[in-house]
């Protein structure tokens, strides 16, 4: 049987597919490429401007849009790229590198070199960001003094909605990516890389903010991997490397007397490797209205790790402004769950807590740490809580 001469599309469907193409090509709106405004891939000329021109454009959009960085190496001072925009989704795709200044005295007193401020729908895919801070690390370990304090690579203030994935910063100043007063932030697939001696490098900052999920990223840093501020809520944090650093630590909290307290904290699936800290919870020795409450650790593996378990409530930096002083952070409902490995020092739990307002509810469930291939120990200070399961070092409640 011969195949029947195929029918005519009607008319009005084909208005209607042209109309839905023309429609679907203007919701995707346009893409803003940094070398279309004067941007220069030599790692040489400042191309600031041209960055912050291309996002004037996909600001003012009314579309879904994107700023677009393609490879080759851009150098950038300090930058702002302010919200009021008129979409609520501009994708920054990065396939090149962006680049601090070599002499960190021009961005060292900025604050922060590269700040998304105000911004609603931003999304960082890919990259790579040098801020070029080994110069200052010098400064800073030198003792000298008259080192400026360092910028912040990334930083995102009282922003919503934002998305970063395939990311890498490089020996940022001080802190690499930092989430000040932002809501519902994703972060996957994100690399930091510093030397374990650069001071104040943390990896990932996280205060005043809530919902934000950090997953499948690896931290090699001088500092803390993650470190989480004041006001931090509903936070997750799985499947991460961190090492070298300072570990996964919730503080310092309560150097002031009146501060937001920290709650529903959730770090699981984390490999520690040679660190300073596992998961620790840091305060000040001194009045404060803060809490801790609400928290997990889960499935944690420490190699190596000089504190593995760690709560520190008598924080004192050089014994300046508060010897003799207890904490004012109430710190409790904690969960230590399934944490193995080795711990470089022979105590490997330590709760040292708030004399005047103790640790309550510490659960430690399925902990085995280890000293040399031999038990470790545990110490308990102004601590109250209960062991399950199998726990080595023996619980010290």
């Amino acid at each position: 049987m011969a195949n029947p001469t195929p029918k005519p599309i009607p008319t009005f469907i084909l208005h209607l597919i042209l109309c839905c193409c023309f429609c679907s090509s203007l919701v995707m709106g346009a893409t803003y490429n940094v070398v279309s405004f004067g941007a220069k891939s030599d790692g040489k000329t400042d191309s600031t401007t041209a960055f912050l021109n291309a996002w004037a454009k996909a600001c003012a959009s009314t579309n879904p849009s994107s700023v677009y960085v393609p490879q080759g190496r851009f150098l950038l001072r300090s930058a702002t790229f302010g919200g009021q925009c008129h979409n609520k989704a501009i994708t920054f795709t990065i396939d090149g590198t962006l680049m601090a200044p070599s002499d960190y005295r021009v961005i060292g007193n900025a604050g922060n070199w590269l700040h998304f401020q105000s911004v609603n729908g931003v999304s960082i895919r890919g990259g790579v960001l040098d801020g070029q801070g080994t110069a200052l690390w010098s400064c800073k370990n030198s003792g000298k003094g008259n080192c400026p304090i360092g910028a912040t690579t990334l930083a995102f203030t009282n922003s919503n909605n934002i998305a970063i994935s395939g990311l890498t910063s490089l020996n940022s100043q001080m802190f690499h990516i930092v989430l000040n007063g932002c809501q519902n932030v994703k972060m996957q697939g994100v690399k930091v890389i510093a030397d374990g001696n650069s001071p104040n490098t943390d990896g990932i900052h996280v205060q005043m903010s809530s919902y934000v999920t950090i997953l499948n990223s690896k931290i090699r840093t001088g500092d803390d991997c993650i470190s989480i501020g004041p006001g931090t809520t509903n936070l997750w944090i799985e499947n991460i490397a961190c090492g070298p650093g300072h570990g996964i630590s919730i503080g310092s909290l309560g150097k002031v007397s009146r501060e937001a307290g920290v709650q529903n904290v959730t770090v699981k699936t984390v490999t520690f490797t040679g660190t300073q800290n596992g998961v620790r919870i840091k305060t000040w020795g001194r009045p404060s209205d803060g809490f801790v409450r609400n928290v997990l650790f889960q499935d944690a593996i420490m190699v190596n790790v000089e504190n593995p378990v760690i709560i520190d409530q008598n924080y004192c930096p050089d014994n300046k402004g508060c010897p003799g002083q207890a904490s004012g952070v109430k710190v409790s409902d904690v969960t230590y769950q399934d944490i193995h490995g080795t711990s470089a020092t022979q105590v490997a739990v330590k709760f040292d807590c708030s004399s005047k307002y103790p640790c309550s509810r510490i659960r430690l469930e399925d902990v085995k740490l280890t000293y040399k291939n031999q038990r470790a120990l545990s110490s308990c200070n102004h601590a109250d809580g209960a062991a399950l399961g199998s726990v080595q070092p023996e619980s010290c409640f």
